[in-house]
């Protein structure tokens, strides 16, 4: 399995960004997509999640009504649609892949790592003026 990100960059605050990601050896149609982010000095933290069996979707509070996660399972890609950025949504952004019968509910939800096997390499997201 492999997992690839692209799409992140630096932009101004209130701008936006679209980030992809792209498995292989995968159907997505087995597995719950999941955005994380880690910034500086931070632990890492789920941002949202998309069933690909049945798209229902799970956001962080922060980011709700701001950021927009889909799938195109044809392509086998999952789209994470990032506007009206603020300075500390600046992150190092991954893409992550959990079979969607994992045990979301016992270890703390499906924006928690624990039930995620598969991770990408990270793409930058840098909001400055």
């Amino acid at each position: 399995v492999q997992l690839v990100e692209s799409g992140g960059g630096l932009v101004q605050p209130g701008g936006s960004l679209r980030l992809s990601c792209i498995a292989a050896g995968l159907n997505f149609g087995d597995y719950v997509i999941g955005w994380f982010r880690r910034a500086p000095a931070k632990g890492r933290e789920g941002v949202s999640c998309i069933s690909g069996s049945d798209g229902t979707t799970h956001y962080q509070d922060s980011v709700k009504g701001r950021f927009t996660i889909s799938t195109d399972n044809a392509k086998n890609t999952a789209y994470l649609q990032m506007d009206n950025l603020k300075t500390e949504d600046s992150a190092i952004y991954y893409c992550a892949a959990a079979p969607k019968n994992a045990p979301f509910e016992v270890v703390g939800g499906p924006l928690d790592d624990f039930s995620y096997d598969h991770w990408g390499q990270g793409t930058q997201v840098t909001v400055s003026a």
